[in-house]
């Protein structure tokens, strides 16, 4: 079965500064039918203008990742951790039992377009942790590329959770076939261009929530990009 988010279904919220888009519920746009899927709680799509961002504010008990398509980030927290973090860049915050952190774009001229991603943890109250990593998101076209699992494989970020996010870049004509683990369910979430998911046409900021679908088929006539969720 696959259910399919079409983007302009998604919350927005804009500021002079900030244009962010929600594909569950989160800050004042609240839909009780779009909690998140399984252990996935947020995804946001956000581009922030030359020198806008969001100042110190908290966050406990969930893993976020932030993933930079284009762009640069700059981040600052409670742990003394300080980071630049420009297209292609991982960053994962275990929030554990408490975190405070900035997020600021220090470009004078260019905006910065970035996926933040929130999943609940295996466990609450857990220590605090930060982790940063760096991809060519391009680099394995047709093939998918591990940005953050449990065991940090293959370079990813190591999430505390069952969960294993991975980046695709098909190419023009690109096809990838993919096996879902027994029990698995699969949320797909489209970052660029236009990707066929089993028959059904996915567009930039569209996503799908794939559940008892053992084999799965991604085929891109032009080109996309998307994340795929792998969850328990």
């Amino acid at each position: 079965m696959i259910k399919v988010r079409k983007a302009e279904e998604r919350g927005h919220f804009k500021t002079d500064w900030l244009s962010s888009h929600h594909t569950f519920s989160f800050g004042d746009y609240y839909d009780p039918k779009q909690m998140g899927f399984r252990q996935l709680r947020v995804i946001n799509e956000d581009r922030v203008q030359p020198g806008g961002g969001f100042p110190m504010h908290p966050h406990r008990d969930m893993e976020i990742i932030t993933l930079v398509l284009a762009g640069a980030l700059r981040h600052e927290d409670s742990a003394g951790n300080s980071e630049v973090i420009g297209a292609g860049d991982v960053q994962l915050i275990s929030a554990g039992t408490g975190i405070r952190h900035s997020e600021y774009n220090p470009s004078d001229t260019d905006e910065v377009h970035f996926l933040q991603i929130w999943i609940h943890p295996e466990k609450e109250s857990l220590e605090p942790g930060y982790q940063f990593a760096s991809f060519d998101l391009n680099g394995r076209p047709d093939s998918l590329i591990a940005l953050a699992s449990p065991d940090g494989g293959e370079g990813a970020v190591a999430i505390r959770q069952d969960a294993t996010l991975s980046y695709l870049a098909l190419t023009r004509g690109g096809r990838l076939e993919h096996t879902a683990g027994d029990g698995r369910h699969l949320w797909v979430q489209l970052t660029d261009g236009v990707v066929d998911v089993n028959g059904r046409t996915l567009r930039a900021g569209d996503g799908a929530a794939v559940s008892d679908e053992r084999e799965i088929v991604f085929a891109s006539a032009a080109g996309g990009a998307l994340l795929l969720f792998d969850l328990a």
